[in-house]
């Protein structure tokens, strides 16, 4: 079985999205800055490589339901070229697309990460969304944290670490480049 880890770009004040998130934003207002380290012209090399990584090790994904409302107008397909579970109260045909396809799981976030874990295999599972990146650390479910910090500071929008409580993490990984330090955590239960 892989692991179950959150990557996230985030400003140095903890923003992961911008505020006033909406189908127009889905960001929010600013909130692409923390993502241009991605889509520069001239990439740095180490940035590519993160990438790299990131992209061949999913195997599913966890996406919370607000972030598929918000991001499936701009993506036009899945996050990642995988099976996607959107745990929600609305019950839904799944979903197929270009890549993959999204399924609906209407029986809590452990339903959902065990259907994501069987499509995984011994990938990883992703987990997408600031709210449902916060339940899977609030609930121990999540092994690994990859902090992408950006040098910038928002000043408002959605803080990952908000109402957590206390979390040990143990840094597994640094990697700076010019535009981002990439941070990797594992979760200490």
């Amino acid at each position: 079985m892989g692991t179950v880890v959150l990557y996230k770009s985030m400003s140095l004040d903890g923003v992961v999205a911008g505020p006033d998130v909406s189908a127009e934003h889905a960001m929010g207002r600013g909130g692409m800055r923390l993502h241009e380290w991605m889509f520069t012209d001239r990439p740095d090399p180490r940035d590519k490589e993160v990438v790299a990584a990131m992209n061949a090790s999913v195997g599913a994904v966890v996406l919370g339901k607000r972030t598929f409302d918000v991001g499936l107008p701009h993506w036009e397909d899945t996050p990642y070229p995988v099976p996607t579970f959107v745990p929600t109260r609305e019950a839904r045909d799944e979903l197929v697309m270009k890549s993959a396809s999204f399924t609906f799981v209407t029986d809590g976030i452990d339903a959902a990460l065990k259907a994501a874990q069987e499509a995984a295999g011994d990938k990883d599972v992703v987990v997408m969304g600031a709210r449902t990146g916060r339940r899977f650390l609030r609930d121990g479910l999540l092994d690994e944290l990859q902090i992408n910090l950006v040098p910038v500071v928002l000043g408002a929008g959605t803080r990952l670490f908000d109402d957590l409580g206390h979390i040990e993490l143990e840094r597994t990984d640094v990697i700076a480049s010019e535009e981002v330090t990439h941070l990797r955590f594992r979760v200490v239960k």
